[in-house]
């Protein structure tokens, strides 16, 4: 009897071929450090495959397991949540400061730990941003290419098709996956690379027009966010310090930048639900006084959604806002994945916390303490929640008060 296959393996071996080729643009010679779901081990083979051809010196993978992690929350000492791998951390840094490039792979069900105690899932999760913090800045620094890409896993697929069986479901978020990383086409590197052409021609235009702020409104939404000093615009393929151009994102339709800490002013509410840490956050809805959240609601979630905002004095304040028009690829998809990777770039979205210091103009040599002065955010966290829809404007705000039409409608005005 032929068993069926959900995941086509040919589709699967191209999105490795893009993943290692326009996510990472892995050079002749450089270490790959893969982190990956043990599901997706059949696409961390193909990845490493690819890699090695496109001359990697040496391909680490760290595989984590779903049934792993829930054993902890059942069975481990409480003392247990408040620790977290500081040593692998400080590895992975140390790896990063030799060149090494870093690939992750999402994959598992986001919502895995939505019946575990939320207080423990908190502890845990701020134990392991705190050891995080050494590697973390290796990548919000931009030091190394690295990339973001997806494997269907079946936990997922049946979230994201809760009414399909098993292999359908898979099969569903594997092209859903396809579509939205560009490979439908004949030759998915060429279609990279007008994506990314048309992603950079944004970019140049806001950069041209070097706004001192953007104005957001829409249904529940009044929301001044404030364009940090010396800001730059960013999408699609970028150069990170060790001079390699990649696509941190497969896949993306966002551009993006560094709000000023101090200067997001009004109100906003979410468009879409968030989902974090085994917890979908909906209808959040959060008002903003010199830059901070000092007030914030959810209709579910919202214990979780304080824990957040509690984590450091930065998680109150905006690290990124990025643009993306309502008739993205995946936005006309009309799914949810529950997965930040692919929901971000189906409207606008606000983060919170950490910024990325190559938002700003010759950000590779300016020191921590020159980009907080020029507004960037520093904090544990970086949570994209999104705030666009087809009803969204926004206009762009010159230092003499003037305003140029951003977007109306969802879409670039």
């Amino acid at each position: 009897m032929t068993q069926l296959t959900p995941i086509a393996p040919e589709r699967l071996d191209r999105l490795a071929d893009v993943a290692v080729r326009v996510g990472l643009n892995l050079q002749p010679g450089q270490d790959l450090l893969l982190t990956a779901p043990a599901e997706a081990l059949p696409f961390v083979r193909r990845i490493a495959a690819h890699a090695y051809r496109a001359g990697a010196g040496l391909v680490t993978p760290i595989l984590s397991d779903a049934e792993i992690a829930r054993a902890r929350f059942r069975d481990a000492p409480d003392a247990s949540f408040d620790k977290a791998p500081d040593w692998l951390y400080r590895g992975m840094a140390e790896a990063f400061s030799e060149n090494t490039a870093r690939m992750a792979i999402v994959g598992e069900d986001p919502m895995m730990l939505a019946g575990e105690d939320p207080e423990k899932v908190a502890r845990a999760n701020k134990a392991t941003s705190l050891a995080y913090r050494p590697a973390l800045e290796k990548i919000a620094g931009f030091d190394i290419n690295w990339t973001l890409a997806a494997y269907p896993g079946a936990a997922w697929a049946a979230r994201v098709f809760p009414d399909l069986p098993e292999v359908e479901a898979q099969a569903r978020l594997a092209e859903a996956i396809f579509a939205a990383s560009r490979l439908d086409g004949d030759d998915p590197v060429a279609a990279w690379s007008a994506h990314n052409a048309d992603l950079r021609a944004r970019t140049e235009w806001l950069n041209g027009k070097q706004f001192a702020a953007l104005h957001f409104t829409g249904p529940g939404t009044d929301l001044t966010v404030g364009l940090a000093d010396g800001h730059e615009w960013h999408g699609g393929a970028s150069t990170a310090k060790n001079g390699v151009t990649c696509n941190p994102n497969i896949p993306t339709e966002e551009v993006f930048t560094t709000p000023h800490a101090q200067r997001v002013e009004g109100h906003v509410r979410a468009t879409k639900p968030l989902s974090h840490q085994g917890t979908l956050i909906e209808e959040i809805a959060v008002r903003f006084e010199a830059g901070r959240i000092v007030e914030a609601h959810a209709t579910k979630g919202e214990t979780v959604l304080q824990k957040v905002l509690d984590s450091d004095e930065g998680a109150r304040r905006l690290g990124e806002v990025a643009l993306v028009p309502h008739s993205s690829p995946i936005s006309q998809s009309g799914l949810l994945f529950y997965n930040t990777l692919f929901d971000e770039n189906a409207a606008c979205h606000i983060a919170l916390g950490q910024c990325y210091s190559k938002c700003f103009r010759g950000g590779a040599d300016l020191s921590p303490e020159q980009i907080a002065a020029q507004g960037g955010n520093s904090s544990i966290i970086h949570i994209d929640w999104m705030i666009g829809s087809a009803e969204t404007d926004i206009d762009g705000i010159r230092e003499d008060g003037s305003r140029v039409p951003v977007f109306r409608k969802g879409e670039w005005a």
